[in-house]
């Protein structure tokens, strides 16, 4: 899948060594030729015998040394490249392929989400493209080093014309890779911890004004009361948009007002549960949303409850849409009835009410969640009165 065949590329990267020979006459030694990745060609290593007197152990440690050579290099090793391990020596696609299996394992465990497997395959072949494209190719790992990863963050920074945020989450996962490449022991240190990252701009995204949130009430209401239940529960409960387009209707207790975010679609891996608003509840009612299997999700197909699972760009293109008929600004997004949604309940109800509701574990901290799906929710959050 991430095999590189780089093209014009000598000899050499297919055939990286040649046995170990003897040689006598004039000079006796044993000989063999590798390729050093520095210089980019095959490069001969000598050892001489002459300062042995006797031809018979002359050819003793010339056998000695052709066994011990040819099975270094069997091995992986390279005279020209001094290491603390063999490991280290182990071909770039040969551990990037290994690395694939690796990711693919947790996916099916469950270990890390669609997403993220996607997210990482696609930084890999962007990674695995410079490496065949973009620079001089690098054949044995120990070459993935600080100057290597420096200058690829480069490459993504000045040529692809990234931004610096973008550069930075390369960086990040990065750092997972070198972090995994440490603990299997083909890097001894993570040379990412070394780099600095980039100071980057504020987002630009911003929070719904409480008039245009009114008006994408009214324009949804008329033309999508479906795609309006999604904008409030994104409003309203603060639940992520990829956690959102996972929830199924079996987790939401209409009785007591409330929906289950269970660790295996949070971000964080944790159990959540958040407030169920009035205005929710009412609406869910009007369009039959209960009529529905429980066991299906509760934005599928058109935005009503069904078994096909929807993306998350979905729901952000349908927002532009909305967006682009009401022509409200550019800086409006999907995730912006989030930032709306605790303003406004923060706002009505304080800042604690809103911290709980959004999951976090304190005020100033937005990755940190709550735990278990027996936690208790804010009676206020059921009955706050918003603007959408």
């Amino acid at each position: 899948m991430f095999s590189r065949q780089r093209k014009g590329s000598p000899l050499a990267a297919i055939v990286s060594y040649t046995l170990p020979k003897l040689h006598t006459g004039k000079n006796w030694y044993v000989d063999f030729t590798c390729y050093d990745p520095a210089e980019q060609k095959m490069k001969r290593k000598k050892y001489m015998l002459d300062g042995i007197a006797k031809v018979t152990e002359r050819r003793k440690m010339a056998a000695d040394i052709i066994t011990s050579v040819t099975q270094r290099l069997r091995s992986g090793w390279n005279p020209w490249a001094e290491l603390s391990n063999s490991r280290q020596y182990a071909k770039v696609d040969d551990v990037i392929n290994i690395y694939v299996k690796y990711l693919k394992k947790l996916h099916a465990a469950g270990s890390i989400k669609d997403s993220t497997l996607v997210d990482y395959n696609k930084r890999l072949h962007v990674l695995c493209d410079y490496m065949q494209n973009h620079t001089l190719p690098i054949m044995y790992i120990y070459q993935f080093n600080l100057s290597y990863i420096s200058d690829f963050l480069d490459y993504l920074l000045l040529d692809r014309d990234s931004s610096a945020r973008t550069r930075n989450n390369y960086k990040i996962w990065l750092s997972s890779f070198c972090s995994w490449l440490v603990e299997k022991q083909y890097m001894d240190a993570n040379p990412c911890e070394r780099i600095k990252t980039l100071k980057e701009e504020d987002k630009k995204r911003s929070a719904i004004s409480s008039e245009d949130l009114q008006r994408i009430n009214r324009y949804l209401n008329k033309n999508n009361p479906y795609f309006l239940l999604v904008c409030r529960m994104e409003y309203y409960t603060f639940i992520r948009p990829e956690e959102l387009t996972n929830i199924r209707l079996r987790d939401i207790n209409l009785k007591e007002q409330k929906i289950f975010v269970a660790s295996s679609i949070s971000k964080n891996r944790r159990d959540g549960m958040v407030g169920l608003n009035d205005e929710i509840v009412r609406q869910m009612i009007d369009l039959k949303i209960f009529d529905n299997d429980s066991n299906d999700y509760l934005f599928s197909t058109g935005f009503k409850p069904g078994k096909k699972k929807i993306t998350t760009r979905v729901l952000r293109d349908h927002f532009y849409k909305v967006r682009t008929a009401l022509k409200l600004p550019k800086t409006y997004m999907f995730y912006s009835l989030k930032d709306s949604g605790i303003r406004d309940l923060a706002n009505a109800a304080g800042i604690v009410v809103a911290r709980d509701q959004a999951r976090h574990a304190d005020i100033s901290t937005t990755n940190k969640y709550l735990q278990g799906s027996s936690l208790t929710v804010h009676e206020e959050t059921k009955h706050f009165e918003g603007h959408l």
